[in-house]
């Protein structure tokens, strides 16, 4: 095709987003933020585990959708992609920063498996994500505080249990995509159980998403019975302080169930204030 058609050449650019990146740290930022009025009470937001892998799909569905409440019943958020310091959809980081400490002999195991990467920083990020981003974000952005979801799938969905279960406290929603529950179980199920019983304290319902691909189904980790195993007892504990809904999105496997995770995810969290879906 002729050169002369094009009057530039320019970098793609998101509308209404930014990426930040942290000094001294291998994180990225990417946030978007709403053109048009400003809620009164601010805009609810969606921190999104692996940022580099989803937050431009997810800005462009929120865009399309939000522009019509009234027929989606999806409003406009801000959106805050947490990544790193890539080009990569991916980075060895997020090993490290979604998982608990294994026993020694799970780390043996991992080894055999030719597994290079390092475990057991979780504590680490969320505090990390608490401390410090979650601040920055809401001295920079009008956010809801009432408002906020957490957002994460495969071992980001496990953080996100494992979030859910320890500090309850930090969001209102919490939407786990094929979560790897098979990851130090016996970790995750111990959280669980103190969960359960802190469920008495809280003063507000918390909501929880679960979703997995149908063809994950088959999948030696057995992702798709632990997640939907895990929402039965979650359902049995305390249902008017959590709400908790399963999904298994059909002919979709463990990455093309993201597209189809984050419009379920919309709707689950981003529900006009007036209604609770």
């Amino acid at each position: 095709m002729p050169t002369s058609l094009f009057s530039n050449n320019q970098p793609f650019m998101l509308a209404g987003a930014q990426q930040l990146d942290v000094k001294d740290r291998p994180y990225r930022l990417f946030i978007y933020q709403p053109d048009g009025p400003i809620p009164s009470e601010g805009f609810p937001v969606i921190y999104a585990l692996d940022g580099n892998a989803i937050f431009a799909t997810m800005v462009e569905a929120l865009r399309l959708q939000s522009s019509i409440p009234e027929k989606t019943g999806v409003t406009p958020a801000v959106i805050v992609g947490i990544g790193y310091k890539t080009e990569q959809s991916h980075h060895p980081q997020r090993h490290e920063d979604f998982t608990h400490q294994p026993p020694d002999q799970w780390i043996q195991r991992l080894k055999k498996g030719a597994s290079t990467h390092s475990y057991g920083g979780a504590h680490t990020f969320f505090s990390f994500l608490e401390e410090q981003i979650k601040p920055m974000i809401e001295a920079r952005y009008p956010i809801n505080q009432d408002r906020q979801t957490l957002f994460g799938h495969s071992l980001g969905g496990l953080f996100t249990l494992s979030t859910l279960f320890e500090h309850p406290e930090a969001f209102q929603t919490y939407i786990a995509g094929s979560p790897s529950i098979h990851w130090y179980p016996s970790f995750l199920l111990q959280q669980e159980q103190a969960f359960q019983e802190c469920l008495t304290q809280q003063t507000h319902q918390k909501r929880l998403l679960i979703g997995v691909g149908e063809l994950e189904q088959d999948h030696i980790c057995q992702m798709n019975h632990n997640a939907q195993a895990m929402k039965e007892r979650l359902s049995a504990y305390a249902p008017d302080r959590l709400y908790v809904q399963y999904i298994e999105c059909p002919r979709e496997g463990h990455s093309s169930v993201l597209p189809v995770l984050i419009n379920e995810a919309f709707r689950f969290a981003l529900y006009p204030a007036e209604s609770k879906r």
